[in-house]
């Protein structure tokens, strides 16, 4: 089965990738070269629901792979339905990356290569709200929590890799 990662954005899931086998998907990555253009690109384009399509399709097909490898999601991935019972079926192995919301909200402000549309188009209490229905969703689905705001991302990949 696939190990899983998810959190919210700036949690570290990226960084933590490169600490990580060669048998490591990012599924942001393999979305914007489907599409061929950046995720905010996309979403100002086309909107969120057509993004969450494309990302529901790409989900469906790492999760479909036969060998073990580990799958980097998207923040926004839980907001399916479809999504959140496909991550269900992946007993055992859904790795959630939590960070507080202040860490991750001056990681996402001082992050000048990723410019996420949900912190652009938010208010701070909006963004809260978003971050907080989030993690409920995250968290009924994990079966691994690893705190992340004293941690470096080697000792995150370590945890992963050893799970």
């Amino acid at each position: 089965m696939s190990k899983i990662l998810l959190g919210f954005m700036g949690a570290g899931k990226t960084t933590v990738s490169g600490f990580l086998d060669s048998n490591y998907y990012e599924m942001d990555d393999i979305i914007e070269n489907r599409i061929g253009m950046s995720i905010t690109e996309f979403f100002a384009k086309e909107g969120e629901e057509a993004f969450r399509d494309i990302e529901s399709q790409v989900l469906r097909e790492l999760m479909s792979k036969k060998e073990d490898i580990i799958i980097s999601t998207g923040g926004g991935v839980v907001t399916r339905e479809e999504n959140r019972n496909l991550l269900r079926e992946n007993k055992r192995n859904n790795i959630l990356l939590s960070a507080s919301f202040d860490v991750l909200y001056k990681r996402i402000q001082e992050d000048k290569v990723f410019q996420r549309p949900l912190y652009l188009n938010n208010s701070i209490e909006n963004f809260r709200a978003i971050f907080e229905k989030r993690m409920t969703l995250y968290e009924d689905l994990a079966d691994l929590v690893i705190g992340v705001d004293h941690r470096t991302p080697q000792e995150i990949a370590r945890i992963i890799l050893n799970s």
